[in-house]
């Protein structure tokens, strides 16, 4: 009872929902899952929070281009940086507390550790209808710190991220496994980079073959979310921090992308009833 209270009390306690997005690999396409999840989140009203605890890699700041940007103190703790007039993204990240932006953080698991659960107990989120937690790949003492940290505020669940080939597919089976020991909830599996469309035919090629994310979906017995196929639009949109989810319905990507979110806010909305 005094732990429900306790995190009542706290930064966290105004936050519906909060999602980890996880994968096995580097390179995987983490953050822009994050980054449009949250997009998608906001176009459907939702206030969204992401929480970058990728001490190492963060890349977050830069796809929503607020890399200058600086975190200030209130009572409460810091305060996050705002991406927009109506606050309706909000982010914290390492990146925002680096001298220059091409630092490197040079840090041992216990200085990583102590900064991640300040992350999560400092940070003055306010009201947030989803908290999306964009972690390093792996499954490090950062990824235990993570999850410990948020047990308190049980977590809706997590997200896994793989690519098509097996190589990366079999990265994301330890990642399950990790979810297991931990008691995290997997919400499903993304494939992402799951071929590309020619912006001028429409045809289809799948460059990294294809299927290997909804095959470990289903020998798992966990949901899958969907495929993202490569887009040169999605990765502009990244690069220049823009809105991908207003400026490119039209998108081969875009479909796969809002249906993702829309199956995040079922869940939500299951859990909720």
């Amino acid at each position: 009872m005094e732990e429900v209270m306790a995190a009542e009390r706290s930064n966290l306690g105004a936050v519906q929902h909060i999602v980890l997005v996880l994968s096995g690999k580097g390179g995987v396409g983490k953050s822009t899952i994050s980054t449009e999840l949250a997009l998608s989140l906001r176009h459907s009203g939702k206030k969204v929070g992401i929480l970058d605890v990728d001490l190492c890699g963060p890349s977050i700041p830069r796809m929503f281009k607020v890399q200058g940007n600086d975190v200030h103190q209130c009572d409460a703790g810091w305060v996050p940086v705002y991406v927009d007039q109506e606050k309706s993204i909000s982010l914290m990240s390492i990146g925002f507390l680096l001298e220059k932006p091409d630092d490197a953080v040079v840090w041992r698991g216990p200085k990583k550790n102590a900064l991640i659960k300040q992350f999560v107990a400092d940070v003055a989120w306010g009201e947030l209808d989803f908290l999306i937690v964009d972690t390093p790949p792996g499954t490090s003492d950062e990824h235990i710190s993570t999850v410990e940290a948020l047990r308190h505020y049980k977590p809706l669940g997590a997200i896994l991220v793989t690519t098509p080939q097996a190589v990366s597919v079999g990265d994301v089976r330890r990642e399950l496994t990790f979810c297991k020991k931990t008691g995290l909830r997997v919400l499903g599996i993304v494939e992402n980079m799951s071929g590309f469309v020619c912006p001028h035919c429409s045809e289809c090629t799948n460059i990294f073959s294809k299927g290997g994310g909804e095959e470990l979906a289903k020998h798992a017995g966990v949901p899958f979310l969907g495929s993202v196929p490569l887009d040169p639009q999605l990765s502009q949109s990244l690069e220049e921090g823009r809105d991908f989810i207003q400026e490119f319905p039209k998108s081969s990507a875009f479909p796969a992308l809002t249906r993702i979110a829309q199956q995040i806010l079922d869940g939500a909305l299951q859990r909720s009833s």
